[in-house]
């Protein structure tokens, strides 16, 4: 005789029938599974979820680019040997990467005097790296060399005055010089974030107006009026090939289209423009 009676087994026989208990027992035992945690020995693999799209890291947004598509690049050649070295190709376009390395400073200046895309990727990117950390005493020159320059567009050259009135002379220059700049700087900015529709970041517009002042280079030429006498076609000849110097060097920095940075460029130029001659009564 067991611990049961033949009456309490026929009681749990007619409650529970023996597919309902068994579904009872395996309904319990997976929801149990359930909140346990996981056995370190169950190799049982779950599907993987795809991994959110990650963005770009300090490292990789300081490689060199492609001058031919503009695309990032792990390297732009491989050194064996002092003097020995193998051009990368692109994994893009397939193409070698930077040609320009092999070449002369005269065959790149002619490249940008002609307003070549790839020459001015080789420049901006490649060779002054100007989206890396390094190109902040890069800025602060460029900047102060173009306000030396366009000081030296508007100086007077008559040596007749006297020092104490040269030195007003050169101070209002250089004020004007000043003014003339940051007027089209912040018209630059702005036409930017609200004609390009780019997001504010002090990052890409550091790269934006190293960019626009860096494709300035025109103006040495502005350098030659105070030992030469020139017309003043020249000086609007050199206007209009810095306007479209800027442009190109815009395109190639924000990817947008010619039309759009020609308009940024030039409402940027004409504030300047209107700054110069309006308020400032500058000849």
């Amino acid at each position: 005789m067991g611990f049961f009676s033949s009456a309490h087994w026929a009681c749990i026989w007619a409650h529970f029938p023996p597919e309902e208990s068994c579904g009872l027992v395996s309904s319990r035992l997976v929801a149990g599974d359930a909140h346990r945690r996981r056995d370190p020995g169950d190799r049982r693999r779950r599907p993987r979820l795809p991994d959110p799209p990650r963005p770009l890291g300090e490292g990789e947004e300081e490689r060199p680019r492609c001058v031919g598509c503009g695309r990032r690049v792990k390297t732009l050649y491989v050194q064996y040997s002092p003097g020995n070295i193998r051009l990368m190709k692109c994994d893009t376009c397939k193409a070698v990467a930077d040609p320009y390395i092999e070449c002369e400073f005269m065959i790149i200046l002619i490249d940008l005097i002609l307003h070549k895309t790839r020459a001015y990727r080789h420049l901006l990117f490649n060779k002054l790296r100007i989206y890396s950390s390094l190109d902040k005493g890069v800025l602060v020159l460029s900047i102060l060399t173009h306000l030396v320059l366009d000081a030296c567009n508007k100086a007077d050259g008559d040596s007749s005055i006297n020092i104490f009135s040269a030195v007003l002379n050169c101070s209002k220059v250089l004020g004007d010089a000043l003014l003339g700049n940051i007027v089209f700087m912040a018209m630059l900015f702005l036409e930017v974030q609200f004609i390009l529709k780019l997001s504010f970041d002090i990052r890409r517009y550091r790269e934006v107006l190293l960019a626009v002042i860096i494709s300035s280079y025109f103006k040495l030429f502005l350098m030659a009026m105070m030992v030469w006498e020139f017309p003043s076609s020249v000086i609007f000849f050199v206007e209009i090939s810095v306007l479209s110097s800027n442009t190109v060097a815009l395109r190639v920095v924000t990817e947008f289209s010619k039309a759009h940075c020609f308009g940024v460029c030039f409402g940027a130029h004409a504030a300047r423009y209107l700054t110069e001659r309006w308020l400032l009564g500058s000849p």
